[in-house]
């Protein structure tokens, strides 16, 4: 391939398409390399959007039937022991009408698809089975294209966005962002269990087109630091549970063994009973934070989305700042276009973007929160029995006062977290999300 583009985009995921879109709409030169058979190929089903970030880019998303799965209307959130656990959940009328699609679950494979063929209509070259290898620079060290797998390979580019991913293997050959640690990854398997639509809407109290998101913690990740999550689809459920890298290597578990103990959970297994497993996958999420964002920009080139690790991990959101993050580069480009510079200089503007949106200012604020979770090992341990205990043996009508259940309870608490290291944890769990 000898032609020339004005921009280079690397990965068809939802950072790169986004881009794709602006610069289309536009009249820019783009081609998006997407190292999949196809977009979307690498992703099964089960995953939010934010109806707020795609309406940025695609303002007449539903009319152009983007395949959304349920609207979310309630999110739960679950900590969980062994034989038990809390549940919490909100619900609001607000998000079946004023605020309709503020989340809403979609299948990935559809889903990328879908947003690479808007992409394609609005004129960008969008070309599937391509590896990207390399970066093509010149003397100066300026990137002036990617060099890909197919037989003259060379792509050429005023400026190239990167945006294959967390696991990106173009980041090993380039060094265009430090290989990234067990410590700031985390691996995730997802399964997905078919269950009729209507057995979903009587098991989570739901009607229509309406859904609900659960997010879990507690000793379901082994006693590792990690989370679960159950999302509703139109008639299938994602579960995906995961932990960091680090703490699979330490504590010598397998992913697939946390997930079937995951299902046999007594408030999971009767959410997905008489379900058929139809899909199976394991990938990687940037949790690394703040501190792990590497330079976004460079003399002929900007990262965006998870290749920039830009995933907000407390809320669990990624697909939606990726989506902001390639909006933000396209608009950047469109300027070093304006002005015929493709410079580092030319290209800042992409970082002072990100800096003033909430992309960034969310990055920033829970900077502290893996960190947090890595030194206080028991939320994932001991807190979840106890939490556990307590509300079991109050429930629990046998004959005992309350006022001794209480004061057993307590004892229990005592000898097993003192006071000095539970002051400490809810002060640090403040410092991280503030």
């Amino acid at each position: 391939m000898k032609e020339t583009f004005d921009v280079a985009v690397v990965g068809a995921g939802p950072a790169g398409i986004s881009a794709a879109c602006v610069l289309a709409d536009a009249g820019i030169k783009t081609i998006v390399l997407e190292r999949g058979e196809y977009p979307g190929a690498k992703n099964l089903s089960g995953g939010v959007l934010y109806g707020h970030d795609l309406a940025q880019v695609l303002p007449d998303y539903e009319d152009r039937g983007c395949p959304i799965e349920r609207n979310i209307v309630e999110s739960r959130v679950w900590y969980l022991s062994k034989e038990g656990g809390y549940s919490i959940g909100y619900r609001d009328s607000i998000f079946s009408g004023e605020r309709k699609h503020n989340a809403f679950t979609v299948g990935r494979a559809r889903f990328d698809r879908w947003y690479a063929e808007q992409a394609r209509k609005k004129g960008a070259l969008v070309v599937p089975s391509t590896v990207v290898i390399d970066l093509l620079r010149d003397e100066r060290g300026f990137v002036k294209g990617v060099v890909t797998g197919r037989e003259e390979g060379e792509v050429r580019a005023k400026v190239t966005l990167l945006a294959d991913g967390v696991n990106s293997p173009l980041a090993a050959r380039t060094g265009f962002r430090p290989e990234v640690k067990p410590e700031h990854v985390a691996l995730s398997v997802k399964e997905v269990i078919e269950l009729s639509p209507e057995v979903i809407e009587q098991r989570f109290g739901v009607s229509g087109e309406d859904g609900v998101t659960i997010e879990v913690m507690g000793l379901v990740t082994g006693g590792m630091t990690g989370v679960a999550v159950i999302y509703t689809n139109r008639n299938t459920l994602s579960l995906c549970i995961g932990a960091y890298l680090a703490d699979f290597a330490r504590h010598k578990l397998r992913p697939y063994d946390l997930m079937e103990s995951f299902k046999q959970h007594p408030m999971v297994a009767p959410l997905i009973a008489g379900g058929e497993p139809r899909e199976y996958i394991a990938h990687w999420l940037a949790e690394g934070g703040y501190d792990t964002i590497p330079k976004l920009y460079g003399d002929g080139y900007l990262i965006a989305g998870d290749s920039a690790m830009l995933f907000n991990a407390p809320h669990r959101e990624g697909n939606n700042l990726a989506m902001a993050s390639g909006k933000m580069a396209a608009e950047t480009v469109i300027e070093a276009l304006r002005l015929n510079d493709f410079s580092r200089k030319a290209l800042a503007s992409y970082g002072e973007r990100l800096a003033t949106s909430y992309v960034m200012k969310d990055m920033k604020k829970y900077r502290r929160f893996g960190r947090f979770l890595h030194q206080h090992g028991e939320i994932f341990n001991e807190l979840p029995g106890l939490a556990s205990l307590a509300a079991r043996e109050l429930i629990t009508v046998n004959g005992v006062s309350k006022r001794a259940k209480q004061r057993s309870v307590f004892r229990r608490i005592r000898r097993e977290m003192p006071v000095t290291r539970i002051l400490r944890l809810l002060w640090d769990a403040w410092r991280a999300t503030n």
